[in-house]
């Protein structure tokens, strides 16, 4: 009987670190989990929202505009990540003009993830009127609440060093549980 209950625990013991090392495993090369924290992406990501995030797809393919990364918030605020979406690309032109983004002088198309009335106007990094080139190996993340968003008009573009994964699937609450896409763009 001892050794049948010793027999059991040393595979209970086994059974956890395995399991254990396996999740570090993923953890540490193919993903993470995150919670949206505050407003910045409503209406596509709400407060509280709990994503995973890929963190091997980037050593495999390259961030294109509408992706939703996340990333290692610039200082102060550099204990936090940020999640945004890839507005622009390296080496590309941007401006905010008129509550509209233009990207090599064409007007970015949003309509398919942000109401009508939203508007994005220049910050401190990236004012109204002011063309910007963004540096190659960095992007340029907007959040999509343009008006709660702390973003890459406010400091700036996003290194590719920094960037920590795509957000992938967002699984709780249960009911927004879905397959995160990046949009689509005709540029």
């Amino acid at each position: 009987m001892i050794n049948k209950l010793s027999s059991l625990i040393m595979d209970l013991i086994q059974t956890f670190v395995i399991a254990g090392a396996i999740f570090v495993v993923m953890y540490a090369f193919i993903f993470r989990l995150h919670q949206v924290d505050g407003q910045s992406m409503y209406p596509t990501l709400h407060n509280k929202d709990l994503m995973i995030t890929n963190v091997i797809e980037l050593k495999f393919n390259s961030l294109k505009r509408g992706d939703i990364i996340v990333f290692e918030a610039p200082p102060p605020n550099a204990d936090k990540d940020y999640i945004k979406r890839i507005i622009g690309l390296p080496g590309e032109k941007i401006m905010v003009r008129d509550g509209d983004v233009y990207i090599n002088n064409n007007k970015l198309d949003e309509s398919s993830y942000l109401p009508s009335d939203y508007k994005t106007y220049g910050e401190r990094f990236l004012r109204d009127g002011q063309d910007y080139v963004i540096p190659e190996g960095s992007y340029f993340a907007i959040g999509d609440n343009r008006t709660m968003s702390s973003d890459s008009r406010d400091f700036g573009p996003i290194r590719l060093d920094k960037v920590i994964g795509k957000s992938f699937i967002s699984y709780w609450p249960v009911d927004r549980f879905r397959i995160i896409k990046g949009a689509e763009y005709g540029l």
